[in-house]
């Protein structure tokens, strides 16, 4: 795929915008199914970035920061998954593992930023103390303009060189690997599913849990259902949440006003 002039400033662009997004502006602009569409537009195959989009989005769905480590970063992965997709023609799921490698050089990029910005905060707290709201704007300005600097320019490279370099290093790659990488790809939505669960385990939900999966399951073998089924699960998993929020509700209402009557002359 030849990449004209335009599209390679709205690649640019786009990540520069979405790196910030992640950690500044937050309205999910970062998020692979967005970045997928997005990247689809630009390159001329929607259809195939929200399919890599949405396969890339499952996969990080439970990934999350915790203390001062990151995990692969999903901007660059995500954008690049769907450029690998629609530039190299490869299989959805091929591509979101082939841009593992790239989503580390975002995490790798994060890192470097805060390890920057940590010494720098000494200064922003100087310029708190002396009522210097420009200072702090400065640097906070300077370390969001870093931070999309790298990723637009570790995104754009890779783009421009894609087509011609990207196609070599795909060619040299065993079909037995290419099809390792494609189930490799399938399986990560899975453990992105599964360490969300981990997280939001609880004893009292696990009831749902099953009830859901087993709904599920007997959605998907019904053929005249399992085109709407996630919308009827949805709708069914709101259901019992509302009806679950009232009986709580209700529960912790009658404790907090139950103060034994005087019926019973006590």
């Amino acid at each position: 795929m030849h990449a004209s002039i335009i599209q390679i400033v709205l690649v640019f662009i786009f990540t520069f915008i979405c790196a910030i997004d992640q950690f500044s502006f937050l309205e999910s602009l970062y998020q692979p199914i967005v970045t997928g569409c997005v990247i689809g537009l630009i390159l001329g195959d929607l259809k195939t970035g929200l399919i890599v989009g949405g396969t890339y989005q499952l996969m990080t769905i439970g990934n999350m920061p915790v203390g001062g480590a990151q995990p692969p970063n999903a901007v660059i992965g995500g954008i690049m998954a769907a450029i690998l997709a629609i530039s190299l023609k490869l299989e959805p799921t091929a591509a979101v593992a082939t841009a593992i490698p790239f989503s580390l050089l975002g995490q790798y990029a994060v890192t470097l930023i805060f390890t920057i910005m940590s010494p720098v905060m000494s200064k922003a707290d100087t310029c708190a103390e002396n009522a210097d709201y420009k200072g702090i704007e400065r640097i906070n300005y300077g370390a969001m303009a870093a931070l999309g600097a790298i990723f637009a320019v570790i995104v754009t490279l890779f783009f421009i060189g894609g087509s011609q370099f990207g196609q070599t290093v795909v060619s040299a790659i065993p079909e037995w690997l290419m099809k390792g990488l494609g189930a490799a790809g399938g399986m990560m939505r899975y453990v992105g599913f599964a360490i969300l669960i981990k997280v939001m385990v609880s004893r009292d939900l696990w009831g749902f849990f099953f009830c859901g999966f087993a709904l599920a399951a007997v959605m998907a073998s019904i053929e005249s259902l399992s085109g709407p089924a996630l919308i009827l699960l949805a709708f069914i998993g709101f259901a019992l949440a509302f009806w679950d929020f009232q009986m709580q509700t209700k529960l912790k209402t009658a404790e907090s006003t139950n103060d034994g009557g005087y019926e019973d002359g006590i």
